[in-house]
């Protein structure tokens, strides 16, 4: 993810006297509220109040008419969405945001869209007294103030961006965006105020963080965008959290007639919403490709992620939209008398929490469709019963239907994998490659059943809650992208449009070319790239989001995270290239994934050095097997591979026998004789080896990280005999 790119607040107050002014300390009770004309409050901690307003230009402005599909700009961070469209799709957001398009341009996106940017900062001098502004100070222009007079330095920061479409020769968008930004408080649990802002107007309410005690309320006349408290000399986000309006109102004027039940609806729904602001992120309207001008397809109706259907905008054309939803009690029944929902649904400045629940005495997940996409939730339940008896595929469990909605109640969760990946201490004892393994046996089951996922992605695979015997599952989720390939067909159509999710789609999906009908190969494709970010630790293959779709169109990929002299990664760069090859051909199926020597233990590795020397002991020096292991053997061996082994190793294979070492057959048949006569080794080459199987491998495929690859590589012709099947795919396995 790109850094925010924006000017922070630095806020300087004199605190002494020089001739004869005044000293002035601004008081720790303000606070700054920003709201989207524009307009900078500051007001009374303790009661709200107004006490001066900074007014400059709204924080977004975009053009006054409407097309489709239409870009809303989100005012609190810039982030962009796309509304609408020929299909109608309902709201998708963008990679990136405006001050990260900003900064990226001049750029171009794969549908052909030239963006073009432009960043420009400026400080007001403002009177912390009075709000009165002093001066302005920018780039070109700066005018002399009095350095006695107590003063207070506000930074901001417009960013202006363009599209401009080289089909149509057209310009497309512009807008602008303003940012008073600031860097986060420093302690969270230390500010004792919560401000629950309304989406839709200017309401504030602000309330007790520890108890939910309503301790004041005003309206600022728009829709708040930043809240900021003065700490050490500068200006910081308060955390403030966005409601829709309708359920803010409820929450706080429901039952104006008895105040306590009022205060006591306000204080359970924040003690609620406190609990599960950071346990619920899945929700969230899907991302989009960057071919985000093109018609949206029917398949990207992303019911699991929330999509927003368009709704006529209640606010101006120059703002951003938002939308609300109502309130929803915290005793509606759900699937069956025994289940609760859990959470406050609204569609704030784009907020969407899920539900959990309760499901036959064990805890569930459910997802909530909208009636816009009944028919793919009926399409992603069908395809969740012929897949959920699997153990790395999400469970479902039932699905009912109110007037409003579709509810389909499934496996509970702990994390994704994307989060896994950010912050690994939440399943510390779970082995990354064990998730993957798990994660391939999960994809290879539903291409068993010709089942094509088409959005497989690090969000789109769950990591179940430790069991009694503390294991941890990765289970393949959202299936509203699935496509059922029928019986005696191998491919599938774009008619309905592009699946996937930007950064993760296959090439061939992009591919504008006639006829042309993707496999069950995109999935590995995309499993290839969840490959490299899991083992990176939050790497792309094909780069930083915004320009990733069109490398992958390029072909242009880094594995940089890779080193050539570590074994395990000559082995993981191995898969991955074949997995994200541009040719689908060229990919190997999952089954053949799950065969590669990435998921070998050191016990197997072990094994299959020994079978290979075996069963080449008495091959002639000019037989093809032969010819084919010794063939670039020098790079793998490092010239004399018996250069780079221990001294009381090399003491003791002279003891018997002659070995070359220049010769790849004899360094595995070095390793094979000592692993056989392991025990009878004298202790210091014991020592030396280490114990086996992993200290033993360990030691020789540090010393020739290629070896096993290579050997691996060179034995394939042997792959049809019976010795060789538990280490290569058989042609006749059935392989998607």
């Amino acid at each position: 993810t790109w850094l925010k790119v924006s000017l922070s607040v630095f806020l300087f107050v004199v605190t002494h006297q020089v001739g004869g002014v005044r000293s002035v300390t601004l008081p720790e009770s303000l606070l700054f509220v920003s709201t989207l004309d524009g307009s900078l409050h500051a007001v009374s901690k303790q009661s709200g109040d107004i006490k001066w307003t900074l007014r400059e230009d709204p924080i977004i402005q975009v053009p006054v008419y409407f097309t489709e599909p239409g870009f809303l700009p989100d005012p609190n961070d810039g982030s962009l969405y796309v509304l609408g469209g020929k299909h109608k799709e309902g709201l998708m957001k963008l990679p990136f945001t405006i001050p990260e398009l900003v900064q990226s341009a001049p750029c171009r996106s794969s549908d052909g869209i030239l963006y073009t940017g432009k960043k420009q900062d400026v400080w007001f001098v403002v009177d912390p007294e009075t709000g009165e502004k002093q001066t302005s100070l920018t780039t070109s222009s700066s005018e002399s103030i009095c350095p006695n007079t107590p003063l207070l330095y506000i930074g901001r920061t417009e960013y202006m961006v363009t599209m401009f479409d080289t089909k149509t020769q057209e310009l497309r968008w512009n807008a602008t965006y303003n940012d008073y930004s600031a860097p986060p408080y420093d302690d969270k649990q230390d500010y004792k105020m919560a401000h629950l802002v309304s989406s839709g107007d200017g309401l504030v309410v602000t309330v007790d963080r520890e108890t939910g005690d309503v301790l004041w309320s005003q309206n600022y006349g728009s829709p708040v965008v930043g809240v900021y408290l003065y700490s050490g000399d500068t200006l910081r986000h308060a955390p403030h959290l966005s409601l829709a309006m309708e359920t803010l109102r409820f929450l706080t004027f429901s039952s104006a007639n008895d105040h306590e039940d009022a205060h006591s609806t306000l204080k359970w729904s924040y003690q609620f919403v406190k609990e599960q602001a950071t346990a619920q992120t899945q929700l969230l309207p899907p991302v989009a490709h960057t071919t985000m001008l093109r018609d949206f397809p029917v398949g990207l109706q992303r019911s699991g992620e929330a999509v927003i259907p368009p709704r006529p905008s209640a606010s101006s054309a120059s703002h951003a939209s938002y939308y609300h939803e109502r309130y929803v009690s915290p005793n509606k029944p759900y699937c069956s008398e025994s289940h609760t929902v859990l959470c406050i649904i609204c569609y704030g400045p784009l907020f969407f929490w899920g539900y959990r629940g309760h499901f036959d005495g064990r805890h569930v997940a459910v997802k909530r469709i909208l009636p816009e996409c009944f028919e793919v939730a009926e399409r992603e339940v069908q395809l969740l019963r012929e897949s959920d008896t699997h153990p790395y595929v999400i469970r479902y469990f039932c699905t009912e239907r109110d007037r409003l909605f579709t509810y389909i109640a499934i496996e509970l969760c702990a994390a994704t994998l994307q989060q896994y990946v950010e912050d690994p201490s939440c399943f510390p004892e779970v082995n990354p490659i064990t998730l993957l393994g798990q994660t391939m046996c999960g994809l290879s089951h539903l291409h068993s059943l010709n089942i094509v996922h088409r959005d497989l992605k690090p969000r789109n695979i769950l990591l179940s809650g430790p069991s009694a015997l503390g294991q941890v599952r990765a289970l393949i989720s959202d299936f509203g992208l699935c496509k059922k390939i029928p019986d005696g067909r191998s491919s599938f159509s774009l008619r309905s449009g592009i699946p996937g999710t930007d950064g993760w789609i296959a090439p061939e999906v992009l591919r504008d070319t006639p006829g042309n009908k993707p496999t069950a190969a995109v999935d590995v494709f995309s499993a290839g790239c969840v490959f490299y970010f899991v083992i990176s630790r939050g790497q792309h293959p094909f780069g930083d989001s915004l320009r990733r779709q069109v490398n992958i169109l390029s072909g242009e990929y880094s594995l940089s995270h890779f080193m050539d002299d570590i074994h395990d990664d000559v082995i993981a760069q191995d898969l991955i290239e074949q997995m994200i090859s541009g040719e689908p051909s060229a990919r190997p199926s999952t089954a053949c994934v799950l065969k590669h020597p990435f998921f070998w233990s050191p016990e197997k590795q072990l094994l299959f050095f020994q079978d290979v020397s075996d069963r080449i002991e008495k091959e002639p020096a000019d037989s093809p097997i032969v010819v084919k292991l010794e063939t670039a053997g020098r790079a793998v061996v490092r010239t004399n591979w018996r250069m780079h082994i221990s001294v009381p190793l090399q003491t003791d294979l002279r003891r018997f026998r002659t070995y070359k070492g220049n010769s790849v057959r004899d360094l595995l048949r070095a390793m094979r004789n000592k692993k056989h006569h392991y025990h009878e080794l004298p202790p210091e080459v014991q020592e030396t080896l280490g114990e086996l199987p992993e200290g033993f491998v360990s030691y020789f495929t540090s010393r020739f990280p290629r070896l096993l690859m290579h050997t691996h590589a060179a034995l394939h012709i042997c792959s049809p005999e019976r010795l060789f099947h538990p280490y290569y795919l058989q042609p006749n396995a059935k392989s998607q």
